[in-house]
């Protein structure tokens, strides 16, 4: 390694730094990305491992998987066994139009369905894009935050997931595109080696006036670390639906990262679902850069026993006449700990922005916590912009009429915090994507407080 290594390392990066020129990773891959790949890994041994000092990461304690590496699995990948399988019957997903499955971080071809796309979309593997679509692909990986300091400051999992990941997914959109049925992306663990890291790295690029949803799962077994980033670039006029539903295993753990950047008049609408995981951040960069945008970024989280899940929102209005929306329910029960941080930033400049951020969670018991942490930056002075949070226990007098008809009173609490988070869930508009969510809900909630 001594050839590979000529920069300096921090203690916490030397077993990645080392494994970095073990394994295969997509292929062989061509000078450009070599080159990529090799700069953010001494980015990430520069940066090392975040601390809880770091305020966007005070509410997540990541130092079991610090002081325990889960590295990524050497060799190629072998052939889609029972366990991925079964994994998609137990999902219960329907029947696919046009689906792309990722097992251990790589594509498999026998379970996706990705045919009878109209002229005009590629939807794919990267792996694949990488030598079929290099001018898709080579200037989201180039800028994937090495020369902006602000942006990998507290990101050193974005410039790993560079250096390491093996595949992903894109759905590249030509102008004017309409997809008229959800694309679906499921990422499965199931057959990586017990311990081990899976990198994955995607794309969604909508040309102008194009328009799309997109429903992401992630699923597995046994323990492993997922660190996931993708790209949404939105260009004029564009209209996406992303919907994230994690469902990972009961010692997983979920880094997933979304860098998105919005084009004059586009409309992106995010919900994301935690309900499975041991530790669970789900974090959203979003660049306002073009005029008269629509922004919608809402979801919830399901905790109970020792799960731990941040919720990291960051969206920086940079034009004028942009309108935000953020929506976050939070449920913690047992020993669960759950957290929200919110940013929305102003810029100078940026009039007439609508901006509001609302944090609302239950704690249902002594033990469990949730943090709540929105936040405003405003540099213009014609702004229409708020935020709020709350966090408290069950309404008791809400209980006690549902008992007084004769309701028990633990089905009493199930309805209640159903409704609780069915409100966040409800601001899903596509009816397909709403009701998947609202059947793993009610999956989970029978087991939250077990």
């Amino acid at each position: 390694m001594s050839a590979i290594v000529d920069f300096p390392v921090k203690p916490a990066a030397r077993a990645y730094v080392d494994a970095f020129g073990r394994g295969d990773r997509g292929g062989e891959a061509p000078d450009w990305l070599a080159r990529q790949r090799r700069r953010s890994l001494a980015r990430f041994a520069e940066l090392g491992w975040p601390s809880r000092r770091s305020e966007a990461w005070r509410y997540l304690d990541l130092h079991a998987l610090e002081e325990t590496p889960m590295l990524p699995p050497g060799g190629a990948q072998a052939g889609v066994g029972a366990a991925a399988r079964a994994q998609l019957t137990e999902l219960g997903l329907a029947e696919a139009h046009h689906r792309i499955v990722l097992v251990d971080g790589r594509f498999a071809p026998q379970l996706s369905v990705v045919d009878g796309l109209p002229a005009g979309i590629w939807f794919g593997s990267i792996a694949t894009a990488i030598t079929e679509r290099p001018e898709l692909v080579r200037p989201a990986l180039e800028a994937s935050g090495l020369q902006t300091p602000s942006f990998d400051a507290d990101r050193p999992f974005a410039v790993l997931n560079t250096a390491f990941f093996t595949d992903g997914f894109i759905l590249d959109l030509g102008p004017g595109i309409a997809l008229d049925r959800p694309v679906e992306v499921v990422h499965l663990a199931a057959d990586a080696a017990a311990g081990s890291s899976l990198h994955t790295r995607s794309l969604v690029a909508m040309g102008a006036d194009s328009r799309a949803s997109l429903l992401e799962t992630f699923a597995g077994r046994g323990r492993y670390w997922r660190n996931d980033v993708v790209e949404l670039r939105l260009a004029a006029g564009a209209d996406l639906t992303r919907v994230v539903l994690v469902e990972e295993a009961a010692e997983a753990v979920h880094l997933g990262e979304a860098l998105a950047t919005l084009g004059p008049a586009s409309q992106l609408a995010g919900f994301t679902l935690l309900l499975g995981g041991r530790t669970v951040r789900h974090e959203v960069t979003l660049r306002i850069e073009g005029e008269r945008t629509c922004s919608a970024l809402h979801g919830a989280f399901l905790l109970s026993g020792r799960q731990e899940a941040n919720i990291v929102t960051s969206v920086d209005h940079a034009a004028p006449g942009g309108e935000t929306r953020e929506v976050f329910n939070g449920v913690a029960a047992g020993r669960a700990h759950g957290a929200f941080q919110g940013r929305i930033t102003v810029r100078p400049g940026a009039q007439k922005v609508d901006a509001h951020q609302l944090s609302r969670n239950l704690v249902l018991g002594p033990r469990a916590a949730i943090d709540t942490k929105p936040e405003l930056e405003i540099f213009a002075d014609d702004v229409k912009c708020s935020h709020g949070a709350a966090v408290g226990d069950l309404d008791e007098s809400v209980l006690f009429y549902l008992r007084s008809r004769g309701i028990p009173p633990e089905e009493a609490r199930r309805i209640l915090i159903e409704a609780f988070v069915r409100e966040a869930v409800e601001l899903v508009a596509v009816p397909s994507l709403r009701e998947r969510l609202l059947v793993r809900l009610a999956r989970r909630l029978a087991l939250l407080e077990e």
